[in-house]
C-alpha cells in the first residue's frame, strides 16, 4: 500500500485544487488571495461589471499578476508570440524526415 500526500486548497468550505506538493498549494492560495483582494477593489470601479466578471476578471489579473505588475510599473510585457514555448529540435531529427514530393 502506498502513502500519498495531496495539500488541498480549499476556501469558504469548498475545495478548489488538490496538489502533490505543498509550494504549487502555496502559490496556489496565495493567488486566491490576491484574486480576493482584486475583487474588492473591482467592486469599487465606475465600471457596471456582474459578480461573475468581476471575479473572473480578478481571477485572471491574479494568475498574470507579473505582466499587469511590469505595466503598472511602466515596463513593457512580452507579446503573447514571444512567450510561446518554440519546440526544441534535436539534432539529428533532419535525417528523419522525408520530403514530400507534390505531383
Amino acid at each position: 500500500m502506498a502513502v500519498i500526500v495531496k495539500y488541498v486548497v480549499e476556501r469558504n468550505g469548498v475545495e478548489r485544487m488538490t496538489f502533490t506538493s505543498k509550494k504549487e498549494a502555496d502559490a496556489y492560495d496565495k493567488m486566491l488571495d490576491v484574486a480576493e483582494a482584486l475583487e474588492g477593489m473591482l467592486e469599487k470601479v465606475d465600471v457596471p461589471l456582474s459578480e461573475q466578471q468581476v471575479e473572473s476578471l480578478a481571477l485572471e489579473i491574479a494568475k498574470q499578476k507579473d505582466d499587469f505588475m511590469a505595466i503598472l510599473k511602466g515596463s513593457k510585457v512580452p507579446s503573447k508570440k514571444d512567450n510561446e514555448e518554440k519546440p526544441a529540435s534535436k539534432k539529428g531529427d533532419d535525417d528523419k524526415v522525408t520530403a514530400i514530393k507534390q505531383a
